[in-house]
């Protein structure tokens, strides 16, 4: 029970951690399934974790940590912002695997500083806005009868929005736009039909059109009232996002792929996006997450922040929903089967399509080590993972 958790936070909470300075003394990262989990221990016994967010390519995200912690070993893990910015500049070139190592090193000393202070992370950000996160579930459906089948089950189980591929998962083979396009809002009008006003819609493109594409695709699903758009092109020109914005009457969410707080800022500008979707394991951690979503506010813009990982990431979700003004939803994958529900001793609670915001210190969540053996690493397959089309050229992930 939620007392029992607190007499034995408070039982093992030591006030003589917070007196005194410690050093980090060992980093370690941990291949866990399709995952990249990171402990740094501390000399006073303090253990932070965190995640890296380049699923998939979990080994070279690994190496990078590796390649840093020459630089933390016997640093103070209390300076988090000091060590980002020495990491961040420390090379000419930067990137996914060398931004997803700075996310995971910085949400472990998020952790960190959380339990020598006996607090959790989003007291130390400004203290909570809300007590609940209001999560939306990932459906699926080989056909559209399933799809529609698969989101009436999550109502059902509580949630008041679902996520689904516009497409079915043998889009590549389609030969035609208008077959392309028509299948999108079938499958649409699907679910819309089978949740009614029960649930909002989040429709996902995953960056498969181009612009002029992503524009008509769009004005077709305004009847079917869609929560959002997600990533209807690719990110890549925020100006031509800009564009597919403004030109249909559905609000675009974008961000997972953007690795810092630059390229919001272009998003932005370019009014390219209703709702941000930052990747806390990607874009710098909580406290890159934190400007983010500080950004956005200034431009009334809510965020959604992406969450395809462990409950690792959703913890770390979580603490950053809790502690920002402009939180609109949470993505949700399911932490009740196997492998997720193996790694963690007290997982956060889910009700009624909610997270509760936990009152623990640091990220408020243990680590199973009996679930760390359980699974081992499960690597990317690039063949399989690489969509074709019908004439042989690449499609886009």
């Amino acid at each position: 029970s939620y007392r029992l958790r607190v007499a034995y936070w408070n039982s093992t909470y030591r006030p003589e951690q917070a007196l005194y300075p410690t050093k980090i003394e060992k980093i370690e990262t941990i291949l866990w399934s399709r995952w990249l989990l990171l402990k740094i221990h501390c000399e006073d016994g303090t253990v932070g974790i965190g995640e890296a967010g380049v699923h998939g390519w979990q080994r070279p995200t690994e190496t990078m940590i590796k390649t840093m912690e020459p630089y933390l070993l016997g640093k103070d893990p209390s300076k988090i912002e000091h060590h980002f910015q020495f990491l961040y500049r420390n090379s000419h070139f930067m990137g996914s695997v060398v931004n997803a190592a700075l996310s995971a090193i910085d949400i472990a000393l998020w952790d960190i500083k959380g339990k020598r202070l006996g607090v959790p992370i989003w007291e130390l950000m400004g203290g909570k806005t809300r007590d609940r996160v209001r999560c939306y579930i990932h459906v699926n459906g080989d056909t559209t009868e399933e799809l529609a089948a698969d989101a009436a089950k999550a109502v059902k189980d509580g949630f008041t929005a679902v996520r689904f591929a516009a497409f079915q998962h043998d889009y590549p083979s389609f030969h035609t736009y208008t077959e392309w396009a028509d299948n999108a809002v079938e499958r649409v009008a699907a679910v819309r039909e089978a949740v009614k006003r029960d649930a909002d819609l989040c429709v996902e493109v995953h960056r498969q059109m181009n612009p002029a594409e992503s524009i008509w695709l769009g004005r077709r699903l305004e009847e079917f009232n869609p929560y959002f758009y997600e990533d209807p092109m690719l990110p890549d020109s925020p100006a031509r996002m800009g564009d597919v914005q403004a030109q249909c009457n559905i609000p675009i969410a974008t961000g997972e792929r953007f690795t810092t707080i630059y390229e919001f800022q272009q998003i932005l500008e370019n009014k390219g996006a209703a709702y941000v979707r930052p990747d806390v394991c990607l874009v710098g951690g909580l406290s890159g997450s934190k400007k983010v979503a500080a950004m956005a506010e200034a431009q009334h813009v809510k965020v959604i922040p992406h969450n395809p990982l462990s409950p690792v990431s959703t913890a770390a979700c979580v603490q950053l929903d809790a502690c920002i003004p402009n939180f609109a939803l949470q993505e949700y994958t399911g932490e009740h089967t196997e492998p997720k529900v193996d790694l963690i001793e007290n997982p956060i609670e889910l009700k009624d399509g909610y997270l509760t915001v936990p009152e623990g210190p640091g990220l408020g969540i243990t680590l199973s080590e009996s679930g760390l053996k359980k699974w081992p690493v499960e690597d990317k397959d690039i063949e399989d993972a690489t969509p074709i089309k019908q004439d042989g050229s690449v499609g886009d992930r």
